[in-house]
């Protein structure tokens, strides 16, 4: 007799149907696992075996197969044992067949038949509802599964509580979703004292969803500066937490069904590889960049992180998604990030200017800096100088304006910018750092002397045609700040002052004789 029971497969945030047949043929007595199954999905049929032992329940004689279709799907992880192990307590009679028609099953199994939490509940039970099915999952899943709306949960602890469920002899009653937590209060700006022009394009590049640089010697309050930004941030809107939520399931950080709409805030250390910032691996995970989405990937010492690490962010930040390329598949993550980077001038890190200059000047910065290419710091829309703060600067009074105030008018002038893409079909989270082609010619369209200084910049910087993009789009934002008027001259202005590389990039050392004309 054959039975068959529904799970999934993950491809990336999505879970694609898969179908758990089991049957028993003739031959010598075997229990194997067919379907394109990986090693931890292979060992499942010993899981399976112990679990049964643990109820008393001996496997049936002879040959005992396990199908997995489509045959051609790879399958991943230990989220099958429990497909599995219904399948063939369907095949020997011990649950019904027609109770297992109506569901779908994710979880893995212990030796004494208690059922073990996996990742992915929340993708697995979405798909599950889409093909009309409810879900079997383990009891620590079924709050984060509950989030998926009107599909039906079934979250039992065991094996043995599932038969009597089916049974009818002990009924279970549906998980309720996890909690949502409030964002936790985050720091604050007036932690920061003196640095206004960094707290300046901090308030910008949060008001826009730009990517921001900041430059400057140890101790001169960078990563302070970048660990602030998420109390400036909206929280998720509906959409946006769905997305994250996703991101997060299928990577196993959803405890106990809790969500937030706080943003996502990673910071990963320099020593990160490639694949822990995009994805991949031996069995594909999304990286830092994903685990990111919706919310600020802050990348601190920058130059120390490998070259091919740095550089294969080239890519997500502009398509917002990350396609991990494998011989037998394509696995795309979501990846629509705002990146946060900070760096010192040189190896010594007090640059070359100024008291306690480095001797090596400017050799050692050229080296240092060269460790990040051009083509990743074209991507970056604001770079900042961020110079030592002096002992009088730390001997103010806390600024009067905080978070809470900044935080105000990044709110504001992102709902300018919401209002604005809505009214024009172009979707309800186009950021200004989003915007492109024709949108953005029309959302940022110059005046002749606006357009005259841009191009005037342009001929004497070298200014890219990312470059270019990237100027209309700061200048947006400076004027949304400001109310939502027409792009002016000064707005274009301080966007070319932000749009410095740096020694050896765009602007050069000569970004401060530009910045003369634009005051």
């Amino acid at each position: 007799m054959a039975a068959r029971v529904v799970s999934v497969a993950f491809e990336g945030v999505e879970a694609r149907r898969v179908d758990v047949e089991v049957q028993k043929v003739s031959g010598p007595s075997s229990f194997v696992v067919v379907g394109l199954a990986d090693k931890a999905v292979g060992e499942s049929r010993e899981r399976v075996r112990a679990a049964f032992a643990g109820l008393g329940l001996a496997l049936p004689s002879g040959r005992v197969v396990a199908n997995l279709a489509p045959a051609d799907l790879p399958k991943e992880g230990n989220h099958f044992d429990l497909p599995i192990a219904l399948a063939l307590m369907g095949a020997m009679g011990v649950v019904p067949q027609d109770a297992l028609d109506g569901w779908a099953a994710i979880g893995e199994l212990n030796l004494n038949g208690e059922i073990a939490p996996v990742a992915g509940a929340l993708p697995a039970a979405m798909a599950a509802g889409a093909l009309g099915l409810g879900l079997i999952c383990p009891e620590a899943c079924g709050p984060e599964a509950a989030w998926a709306g009107e599909t039906a949960i079934l979250a039992p602890r065991s094996l043995i509580a599932l038969v009597n469920h089916f049974r009818g002899t002990q009924v279970m009653s549906p998980p309720k979703p996890g909690p949502m937590l409030d964002p936790a209060r985050g720091l604050d700006l007036r932690d920061v004292k003196g640095q206004e022009n960094a707290k300046r394009a901090l308030e910008i590049a949060a008001a826009g969803g730009h990517n921001l640089l900041y430059m400057g010697p140890p101790g001169s309050g960078k990563s302070m500066l970048a660990q602030r930004l998420p109390g400036l941030l909206p929280p998720l809107t509906a959409a946006e937490l769905l997305e994250t939520s996703l991101v997060h399931s299928v990577a196993g950080l959803i405890a106990k069904g809790a969500l937030t709409r706080a943003r996502p805030f990673r910071a990963p250390h320099h020593s990160a590889s490639m694949a822990a910032l995009t994805g991949g691996g031996l069995r594909v995970k999304p990286g830092e960049v994903s685990l990111a989405h919706n919310g600020v990937l802050f990348l601190d010492e920058l130059p120390e992180f490998s070259a091919q690490a740095l550089d294969s962010l080239r890519q997500p930040l502009e398509t917002g998604e990350v396609v991990v390329a494998r011989a037998n598949a394509h696995v795309r993550y979501p990846a629509r990030v705002q990146l946060v980077a900070a760096m010192n001038p040189c190896r010594c890190g007090v640059g070359g200017l100024g008291r306690g200059a480095c001797g090596k000047a400017p050799r050692c910065q050229q080296t240092y800096q060269g460790r990040v290419s051009g083509p990743l710091l074209d991507r970056m829309d604001l770079t900042v100088e961020v110079p030592p703060v002096t002992a009088a600067d730390l001997a103010l009074p806390p600024p009067s304006e905080g978070t809470a105030e900044v935080a105000a008018r990044v709110a504001a002038a992102r709902e300018i910018q919401i209002r604005r893409a809505e009214a024009a079909g172009e979707g309800a989270s186009h950021l200004n750092a989003r915007a492109e082609g024709g949108w953005l010619d029309e959302i940022a369209a110059l005046d002749a002397p606006a357009r005259a200084l841009l191009a005037k910049a342009a001929e004497a910087r070298t200014l890219t045609a990312r470059g270019w993009t990237r100027t209309l789009r700061l200048a947006r934002t400076i004027a949304d700040l400001e109310g939502g008027g027409p792009v002016r001259r000064v707005h274009v202005a301080e966007a070319l002052i932000y749009r410095r590389l740096g020694p050896g990039g765009e602007g050069a050392v000569e970004g401060r004789e530009l910045t003369r004309p634009f005051a």
